[in-house]
C-alpha cells in the first residue's frame, strides 16, 4: 500500500536484546506502532507511614519504579504476498521467537553451568538473560526487562506456524538503581533521564505563565 507522498516518515518502536555473547542479539522492529503504551511509575521513598520521620517526607532513594504495557501485533500477510521465503517456511514465528528468547538464558551457559554442577567442582550461578532496550523514538531509549509476555496467535499457514499474532508485553524499566555501575544499561538511563529533566526544564516558564499566580518561596 503506497503511503501519502506528504507523510512523515514514520519511526518504529523496537526492542533490541544485547547479549556480549551474541553480538547481533535479537531485534524486534515493531511492525505496526502500538496505538497505545501505558506506563505506570511508583516512587522510591524513604519516608512514609504514620511514625515515619518528617524529616524524611520528601526524600527519595532512587528513581521511580517504571512498568510499562503495551501491544504489539504481527502478520506475515504483506511478506508471504511478496514471497518472502522466511515468512512462507516459518510465518511470524521467528519474530515471537527472538521475543521469547529475551526471556530465557542462554543454551550454551545453561548446558555449561548444568555439566559443571555435575562435576561438583563450582557454586552454580543463575545465568544472566540479555540487556532489553525499549527503542520508542529519540528520546526514548531505556534499558527494561521484559517481565510477561502474552501471546495470541491468531491465524496459521498450513504446516500450522502462525501467520498473525498479538503479544501483550510487561516491561520493567530499569535504572542506575537497579543495575551495577559496568553494565552498559546504567549509563543508558542516566542519559535517559538526562534528557527528561531537559524537557521538564523546557516546560518551566510555559507552565508559570499559565499559572496565573505569583509563586515566592
Amino acid at each position: 500500500m503506497s503511503s501519502f507522498p506528504g507523510s512523515p516518515r514514520l519511526i518504529k518502536g523496537a526492542l533490541v536484546g544485547i547479549d556480549p555473547l551474541n553480538p547481533p542479539g535479537s531485534v524486534i522492529v515493531f511492525q505496526y506502532n502500538p496505538d497505545t503504551m501505558t506506563r505506570r511509575l511508583e516512587a522510591r521513598a524513604a519516608g512514609g507511614g504514620d511514625n515515619a520521620d518528617r524529616s524524611e517526607a520528601l526524600r527519595v532513594i532512587g528513581p521511580p519504579k517504571e512498568t510499562i504495557t503495551l501491544t504489539i501485533e504481527i502478520d506475515a500477510a504483506d511478506a508471504l504476498e511478496q514471497g518472502n521465503p522466511l515468512a512462507v517456511a516459518s510465518g511470524v514465528y521467528p519474530t515471537l521467537a527472538a521475543l521469547e528468547m529475551l526471556l530465557y538464558p542462554k543454551l550454551a551457559t545453561v548446558v555449561a553451568n548444568t555439566a559443571a554442577a555435575g562435576t561438583g567442582l563450582i557454586e552454580v550461578v543463575p545465568p544472566d538473560g540479555p540487556l532489553t532496550v525499549l527503542v520508542w523514538g529519540p528520546q526514548r531509549v531505556v534499558p527494561v526487562r521484559l517481565t510477561g509476555c502474552n501471546i495470541t496467535e491468531e491465524a496459521y499457514d498450513p504446516n500450522l506456524n502462525p501467520i498473525r499474532a498479538k503479544a501483550d508485553l510487561t516491561l520493567l524499566v530499569l535504572s542506575y538503581y537497579d543495575l551495577p555501575l559496568t553494565n552498559p544499561g546504567y549509563t543508558l538511563f542516566l542519559a535517559h533521564q538526562a534528557a527528561k529533566e531537559a524537557l521538564a526544564a523546557s516546560n518551566v516558564a510555559n507552565g508559570i505563565v499559565n499559572l496565573g499566580v505569583s509563586l515566592n518561596f
